[in-house]
């Protein structure tokens, strides 16, 4: 059979742009389509603006910290109008940028939603297109909890967060993962009354229990109110002021209201059964190479139920598009670590088994930590809050990191590999760090690993007996 193209991705968020791209520089013939913009809701709506936006907030908040009022014109209108500034950076972004990556790739932008035909065919708009391969890469969206009253309220989500036109008095949060906590930063440096309210023990609870106190800690000396381990009851609209109320008694009110409480998959307008696609509420079946039960279509990113990260997305469309390539390629994700980060300030990262999972594994391990407040260049940059928390045998083996802190978002990078490449603590010592950087903290971690050795009696002697006769 002859097909219009070698491969159609649909979806062209992270992952999707990662498979558009490498398969046309591959020379494989591609269409990709994408219902709204290019670069799907991390550009758009999720990772990149909201990078943009906390770090509009940091300079209002460092300036009126300082009382240092003396910015740029520009500078000060960045601060007095970001939703606009963020608009002029995404366009740009957007036109000046990404469509540059795209010049090999035939693109079917903003004709609604496609749908398959058959195995082989996707129906978009009036026409349809073949296919050798087809590659679903097509994300997920707020989910919205069943909470009564909630459909009569105008709800805030990332979706539309960044298209406010002012800066809301007070908002209330519901959420205390990524989302909900980068937002109530950096409206709280904006000028918002901001709280947190969400059902777990702390803050960011996928990751370490202490970083997530630490960020609760600091959130409420910025006026950030946080209420953890609370069930939403209902919300109401009373006049212009939104009120919410918990199964235990507690009400909190807000001019506008923020979800920020997980992400679903969106698949019904697929028509995957006509595909012979399998699928549940989740996600998407696929096997370890990121096929579904239909051998020529894949599914990447955030709608195979994986790890819902930008960049874990796009690590997926390339792991996917290089099996596709190759029958001798055996790239599987089960072999890759990923790190992730929260970009608050500080920083929260991590990458790897988090101590209970560790814990239920019933492996041996020794948590060893060195503190930003124990770290000179730290403590002289202002910046002294944190720690580099590392699980690991005694034998240098990492089963897991966080680091709560000044710039851990390009720290953990190099724990991820160290991870990945199965590398052991003694060679992270024996790595020269540049100094006084905060990367030299992952560099003192593996010193206070291997000092906790030379502790062994039997080690001391030893050293000891060859020191004395060479």
């Amino acid at each position: 059979m002859k097909y219009d193209f070698d491969l159609i991705c649909i979806g062209l968020g992270p992952a999707g742009m990662a498979v558009s791209v490498m398969a046309a520089e591959m020379g494989l013939k591609v269409c990709a389509i994408e219902k709204d913009k290019i670069g799907g809701e991390c550009m758009n709506v999720g990772c990149i603006p909201s990078k943009s936006l906390l770090r509009i907030s940091k300079m209002r908040h460092t300036a009126l910290k300082l009382k240092e009022m003396g910015l740029a014109d520009e500078e000060m209108t960045k601060i007095r109008e970001p939703f606009t500034k963020i608009d002029e950076y995404l366009n740009y972004i957007s036109d000046k940028k990404t469509l540059k990556m795209f010049k090999k790739v035939e693109l079917v932008l903003g004709e609604g939603n496609a749908s398959f035909v058959n195995s082989h065919t996707v129906s978009i708009g009036n026409k349809t297109i073949t296919a050798r391969k087809i590659f679903i890469a097509t994300g997920t969206e707020p989910m919205v909890p069943p909470i009564d009253g909630l459909s009569d309220i105008d709800i805030l989500t990332n979706k539309n967060i960044f298209k406010l036109t002012e800066i809301p008095e007070s908002m209330t949060i519901i959420g205390g993962g990524a989302i909900g906590c980068e937002m109530a930063q950096a409206f709280t440096r904006l000028g918002t009354k901001c709280t947190i309210i969400h059902m777990d023990d702390f803050l960011v609870p996928i990751g370490d229990p202490e970083a997530g106190k630490l960020l609760e800690d600091l959130f409420r000396k910025e006026n950030i109110e946080v209420y953890n381990t609370k069930r939403i009851k209902r919300v109401e609209k009373k006049g212009n002021e939104i009120s919410l109320y918990t199964e235990d008694g507690l009400c909190l009110t807000s001019e506008r209201l923020l979800l920020a409480a997980g992400r679903k998959i969106v698949l019904d307008k697929l028509k995957l059964d006509n595909a012979g696609v399998k699928y549940n509420k989740r996600a998407i079946e696929v096997d370890s190479k990121y096929r579904t039960s239909v051998k020529n279509i894949y599914a990447v990113g955030d709608c195979n139920g994986g790890i819902m990260l930008s960049h874990a997305a796009m690590h997926q469309g390339m792991i996917a598009i290089m099996n596709a390539v190759s029958p001798f390629a055996m790239f599987k994700y089960k072999n890759y670590v990923i790190p992730w980060t929260v970009f608050t300030e500080p920083q929260l990262s991590y990458v790897g088994m988090r101590e209970e999972d560790i814990k239920e594994k019933g492996i041996k391990y020794k948590t060893y930590i060195a503190k930003y407040e124990d770290y000179g260049a730290a403590i002289a940059e202002n910046v002294g809050v944190g720690f580099v928390k590392i699980f690991a045998n005694s034998c240098g083996k990492v089963f897991g990191v966080s680091i709560a802190g000044e710039g851990s978002g390009e720290m953990i990078n190099e724990w991820a590999l160290i991870m990945q490449k199965k590398i052991k603590l003694h060679s992270v010592m024996f790595l020269a760090h540049s100094f006084p950087s905060m990367g030299f903290l992952s560099k003192r971690v593996s010193e206070i690993w291997m000092m906790e050795k030379m502790q062994s009696s039997f080690v001391r002697k030893l050293s000891l007996f060859f020191f004395r006769r060479l």
